[in-house]
């Protein structure tokens, strides 16, 4: 593509920041933030298990060793086996198998629990995986066969020897950071190695593989951290799943290396447990998304909530009237941000005035939009119709952004990955446009738009007009959700797939017109269609691919 216009500059605010540098070498961090946490909690999960810097660094180190001689072979044989596999919930044991296999310098590959057997056996074709450590009691939850060895880490534990506590012990007690980093050759690691392969979550089909390196999720870190100034008095509530890429960057990379705590929960959908332990160990950092919240709105209490100073949420846009009543029963306001897997995957986030950083973060939030890109990250609107015109301010276009946070490509797939790059900017997919000040606004999605006589109709806009007309009983589940289908006189048509509604089809089309919205914008009262659920995925994100089937199945 030609190279974009500069007669219409890029938006200014979204891109001048000041220089921004970071710490790629994780591996260190870790160890130094156990070692500066000490005797102090950094671990603590809802299966019982909690850890200070200490023993977190100890059975790391134990745990370790132990990979390396049992599961990967590195004395016996000089196996180079790189990528492996993780088959784990967000929990202790979780985070000390990543860490461990970080430090063996290998590839941790934190596999999707949620997706059937068959697609959890191509990410494993996909990434080269021989062993997938997991536990036999998570195992048997999901009954899959894998494609490779399987490890469970009950199995290893009759193979810790003395020798190995011993000499885990010494080099967490007594060896340098220097030290350890020489013995474990960390030195060899270079910025761009990869770090861990994140598996889109397949909303629109097969999930690709996207290789994230040290300088990818590190400048990603620091770079949430720079804006909202993370301290040793912070504790990340950690649901997310770490196949998840916001989980696996901020609950699990940001809590163990930046001076935080991490508090772990295997289900993101069990409310009441999850209030439990954000009051008993004061969680002041909540990430989620607006699936979640709604299920904390009616199952968690107002005094569990006490601690909590940010909510952050993502993955599917915020209602307003959710983020009124949030903040009506728990006196904190969740704010939106933005990001995608490509992007490792943190691109911008508004900020509460209380926790803002840096003179950019004072700008605080601005209701409806995702907030400013994080340092570092610079973002761009360009013309639907050609892509090498660069919009101004408030223009409504394609985003693309660009910065350390970027990818390298996916997994094996140079074409696909071509598809997705412009001279050296990411095209996201959505479609939004930056405001005076760079904050960030999405109006919907290019592959959720439908071509209605020859116009771009956004489904995110409709399911919202419906939602705020007619929502439906139940407040902890998607109940709405539009799509197109084929139609043969104007190409596409608009079609309502519900679970609940508190009024007709044909009342809420009513409404609709009323309200204003363009003719093409409101669906017919025949393609309001109800189904027993709405396809999600297990990331809280709608299942784009599986919606449309139903959408088609239904209508014929």
């Amino acid at each position: 593509m030609s190279a974009p216009n500069t007669s219409n500059p890029t938006p200014a605010p979204a891109q001048a920041q000041a220089p921004f540098q970071w710490d790629w070498n994780l591996p260190r961090l870790f160890i130094r933030a156990c070692r500066a946490k000490g005797e102090k909690i950094k671990v603590v999960d809802s299966m019982g298990l909690k850890l200070s810097g200490n023993d977190l660094l100890l059975k790391t180190l134990v745990l370790k060793r132990v990979i390396d001689r049992e599961v990967l072979k590195v004395k016996s044989n000089g196996l180079t086996e790189k990528n492996v596999g993780v088959f784990l919930p967000p929990t202790a044991s979780a985070v000390i198998v990543n860490m461990a296999l970080t430090l063996s310098r290998r590839v941790a590959v934190n596999l999707n629990y949620s997706a059937s057997e068959d697609i959890i056996n191509r990410c494993v074709e996909q990434a080269g995986i021989k062993h997938v450590l997991t536990s036999r009691k998570f195992l048997d939850r999901f009954n899959v066969k894998f494609n490779a060895e399987v490890i469970c880490i009950e199995d290893l534990l009759p193979k810790v020897l003395v020798l190995d506590k011993l000499f885990g012990f010494m080099q967490s007690k007594f060896l340098t950071e220097g030290m350890l980093a020489s013995i474990f050759k960390l030195g060899k690691n270079k910025p761009d190695d990869v770090l861990t392969i994140i598996f889109t979550s397949g909303s629109t089909g097969v999930p690709k593989g996207v290789p994230l390196t040290f300088n990818n999720i590190a400048s990603n870190v620091q770079g949430f951290d720079k804006i909202i100034g993370v301290d040793e008095n912070d504790c990340f509530l950690g649901i997310l799943p770490f196949f998840h890429s916001f989980g696996y960057t901020v609950t699990l990379w940001g809590a163990m290396t930046l001076p935080s705590s991490g508090t772990y929960h295997l289900n993101p959908l069990e409310p009441k447990q999850i209030g439990k332990l954000i009051q008993d160990n004061r969680c002041t950092v909540v990430l989620g998304t607006p699936t979640f919240l709604r299920g904390f709105l009616k199952r968690i209490e107002p005094e569990q909530f006490k601690s909590v100073e940010v909510v952050v949420v993502g993955a599917e846009k915020m209602p307003i009237p959710l983020a009124d009543a949030f903040e009506e029963r728990f006196g904190v306001r969740p704010i939106e941000g933005y990001g995608a897997t490509e992007l490792s995957p943190v691109v911008s986030v508004n900020v509460p005035s209380k926790r803002a950083k840096t003179p950019e973060a004072k700008l605080g939030t601005r209701e409806g939009s995702v907030g400013r890109p994080i340092p570092g990250v610079l973002a761009r609107t360009v013309s639907l119709d050609d892509s090498s015109v660069v919009l101004t301010h408030n223009e409504t276009g394609m985003l693309e952004f660009t910065g350390p946070n970027v990818m390298p490509g996916y997994l094996n797939q140079p074409q696909m990955t071509a598809k997705v790059m412009h001279d050296g900017w990411y095209i996201s997919g959505d479609v939004g446009h930056i405001d005076t000040d760079g904050f960030i606004y999405i109006t919907g999605r290019e592959s959720r738009f439908s071509k209605i006589g020859g116009e771009m109709v956004p489904h995110i806009q409709v399911e919202e007009e419906i939602a705020k007309l007619a929502g439906g009983s139940d407040d902890e589940k998607t109940t709405v959700a539009v799509c197109g289908v084929p139609d043969e006189k104007k190409g596409e048509r608009l079609v309502v797939l519900y679970t609940a509604l508190s009024h007709e089809p044909s009342d809420i089309v009513k409404k609709l017109i009323a309200a204003g919205l363009p003719s093409i914008y409101v669906p017919n009262a025949d393609s309001f269609i109800k189904v027993d659920e709405i396809p999600m995925l297990g990331s809280g994100k709608l299942d784009l691919r599986n919606l449309q089937k139903l959408a088609l199945e239904k209508v014929g």
